[in-house]
Formats: C-alpha cells, sequence, structure tokens
C-alpha cells in the first residue's frame, strides 16, 4: 500500500522536501541493490544515518522549539542539574572518572551537566561525547563555547568508544534510536516487514523472518512464557544488546545512566499493544507513518528495558536500579533544585512549575521514561535510583 502524508502533519518546506527526495533515492537505489526489498531496520538505518542524507547526519534543527521533538535537557536544566549530583556521587568514588556522553544532541544536557559539576566542585577529568553527525558535533562545540566558556576545554570528541572508561556514562533518548526489525507472529512462524518501492515512495511487504529475527522472536515468547498471538505485529532491536555489550566492554568502573521511552518486556508485547511502538516525529507532530518524509523526520521505537538489562547483565555488568524519570528526579534531589522556589518573581515561578510538570507528570514525561542505571566496580548505588525501584518488573 502507497503511504501518503496525513492531513495533520504540516508540508515539509521547499528545502525538507528536497532533502528528503535525496533520501528517498538513496533508499530506492539500496532497495534495488538488495533485489526488491530490505528490512525495516535497514530503512531506519538509512532514513536516520545515511551519509549525507539521513535525518541525524544532515544539517536541519532536529531539538527543541525549532526541531521535530523536545527532550528533556531543553524541556528545563532542572534535569541536568540533578543528573548533575548523581554523577557527583559517582566521581566522588572513581579516582580520576570521565563522563561520557552518547549523542549529545544541542548540546544542552552538557552544559547543564558541566556547570552544575562545577558548582558542586566535581567537575570530570573530562567530558567525552560520541557523536556520529559532523554536523551535530559542530553545533555542539559552537553551543558550549558560547555556554561555558573555559569549561569547554574538557570536553573532547570521539568518533568511538574508549578501550577503557571509568565514570559515568549518559545516554539520553538513544536507545529508541536504533534501527529495529519488525515483525507479526503467524500461526506458521514469524514473518518480516520488510521495505520496498511503489513509485516515488515505499510500501511495506511481508516475508518469512531470517533465522536471527525468528531466533529473538522466540526468545521474547520464551521470557513471556507463551506464544504472541497470530497477527500480533511489533518490533526488537537486534541491534540493542550488542551497543549494551560495548558499553560494557568499555566500563572499567563506574555507572552508566539510560533514559528513554521504554517498558518492561511483558508490557511492551502486551495483547493489547499488538501495532507496536514505532513512533515518528516531524515539526511536534507525532505519527505512526515512517515510510514518508525518509531523512527528514525521526523514527524511534521505545525500549524494551528487560531485554537491555538481560544483555547488560550476560556481559558483566550489575543493574543498578529501574526507575521512572519521575521518580529518578524526585529520588536524586528535585526538592532541593526548587528550594529557592517562592523567591523568585511570580513568571519565573510559574515558568520552572511548568517545566518540572513536563518532566515528571505521568502524562507527560515523568512515567513514559524510564532511567535504567547499570555498574561495575566498588561504588554506590546512586540515590536516585533507590526509591521506586522496579528492578523486579524487569
Amino acid at each position: 500500500m502507497q503511504h501518503e502524508m496525513q492531513m495533520t502533519l504540516p508540508e515539509p518546506d521547499a528545502a525538507s522536501a528536497a532533502h528528503s527526495a535525496c533520501c528517498a533515492e538513496y533508499i530506492h537505489d539500496r532497495i534495488r541493490d538488495a533485489g526488491g526489498s530490505i528490512s525495516f531496520a535497514e530503512y531506519m538505518h538509512h532514513a536516520l544515518y545515511a551519509p549525507g542524507v539521513g535525518y541525524y547526519t544532515a544539517g536541519a534543527t532536529k531539538f527543541g522549539v525549532d526541531g521535530d521533538f523536545v527532550t528533556a535537557p531543553e524541556i528545563s536544566p532542572i534535569f541536568g542539574r540533578v543528573l548533575a549530583r548523581q554523577c557527583a556521587a559517582v566521581l566522588d568514588e572513581v579516582e580520576h572518572g570521565s563522563i561520557l556522553e552518547f549523542g549529545a544532541g544541542s548540546g544542552k544536557l552538557a552544559a547543564d551537566l558541566l556547570r552544575t559539576l562545577h558548582a558542586l566542585d566535581a567537575l570530570p577529568d573530562s567530558y567525552l561525547i560520541i557523536e556520529i553527525s559532523a554536523d551535530l558535533r559542530e553545533r555542539q562545540e559552537r553551543y558550549l563555547r558560547s555556554e561555558i566558556g573555559d569549561l569547554v576545554h574538557r570536553v573532547r570528541w570521539l568518533n568511538r568508544l574508549p578501550d577503557q572508561h571509568a565514570g559515568v556514562v549518559v545516554a539520553n533518548e538513544v536507545l529508541d534510536a536504533l534501527p529495529v526489525e519488525r515483525f507479526v507472529r503467524r500461526s506458521g512462524g514469524i514473518g518480516q516487514i520488510r521495505v520496498a518501492a511503489a513509485g516515488d515512495g515505499f510500501k511495506l511487504v511481508e516475508e518469512p523472518a531470517p533465522e536471527l529475527l525468528a531466533t529473538a522472536v522466540q526468545g521474547i515468547e520464551d521470557d513471556l512464557g507463551k506464544k504472541l498471538p497470530p497477527g500480533f505485529a511489533s518490533e526488537v532491536s537486534l541491534a540493542a544488546s550488542g551497543w549494551v555489550t560495548d558499553i560494557s566492554g568499555a566500563l572499567k568502573h563506574g555507572v552508566v545512566f539510560l533514559f528513554d521511552y521504554g517498558l518492561s518486556r511483558r508490557e511492551y508485547y502486551a495483547a493489547d499493544r499488538a501495532g507496536g511502538w514505532l513512533r515518528c516525529h516531524f515539526r511536534h507532530h507525532a505519527h505512526s507513518d515512517p515510510l514518508i518524509l525518509p531523512g527528514v523526520q525521526d523514527l524511534t521505537a521505545w525500549v524494551d528495558f528487560s531485554g537491555i538489562a538481560t544483555a547488560a547483565v550476560g556481559s558483566g555488568l550489575d543493574v543498578a536500579g529501574y526507575v521512572s524519570q519521575s521518580q529518578f528526579l524526585i529520588g536524586g534531589g528535585l526538592d532541593e533544585e526548587l528550594q529557592g522556589l517562592t523567591e523568585m518573581p511570580l513568571a519565573a515561578q510559574l515558568e520552572l512549575s511548568g517545566q518540572v510538570k513536563m518532566l515528571t507528570l505521568p502524562g507527560e514525561m515523568g512515567e513514559n521514561i524510564k532511567c535504567l542505571g547499570l555498574s561495575r566496580g566498588p561504588v554506590s548505588r546512586p540515590a536516585a535510583l533507590v526509591d521506586g525501584d522496579r528492578t523486579h518488573t524487569l
């Protein structure tokens, strides 16, 4: 079926439309080279990361009010300041500890963390950023130079994980941008959802799943203790376990904080979620059609945190805790950050209160985003991961 843009979405400007056409042409070439179709994971990878034309490798603004979506650091510096308190506690126990951030976005979180750690007299030896987009890397460097002055000299950009890292690893809304396979359970086996060309656009087609995908779905069903019902369609990230294993290989001593939209495996593959968790974002409009606007809309899939925790433990890491973002902020020192609220001008009080609501209310980010903490070595459990811990649900 040919997919058409939903009427609720804003029209892309001429430059965005032209860019999307270039990305679509790139993907069409890959489909032709593959003999007529590619896996959904490959389509998602190209739409997000194709050299020069993918969503994250091109130059358009992604984050904040001028982009397509807003992350917690963009909403309020409160998020970074609370996280900084947790980082400071870890760094106090790790000799010559550094912070490693994956995909630093606009650079806002890095700025908030470094400013707060400076105020706490707890600066890391260095602040490392892994950023695959050359354009975003340039934007981050410009932003940090303008925002944190000489502290920028502690920042270094890397192309890959360091061989050994001690301290803190932070990944905020990174896992949900890893390409996912889409599958459907049939009575006779597992079907793989693939993408084929349809004129200038794309269509979804189904073929028998390759062994790797079929085995992954079988593992999910084994964990659930039952087969998924016929016709049940969803996603699975085959890349996530490898990503976590790579983190484990690099982390010598310290704590990993993973923030993302996600749930436990039983929630993820519940019967009433037969449509899966894939979401698309364009100009702050969320929708469910991944086949339109390739290269200029964001594609994400919520995270199966049970799978992440299993991969982490299997690679030698410990689970330090699993909490909602709301509980992380409350347990991590939100009250201390709000002590001067009543002394602020009324307009500032209202603005900050609105930001906190966005970060903590169940209907906003508070419940939908979780934090999974992982650790290695002799390091205390972060205070933000103690109260409200739901590791037992994973």
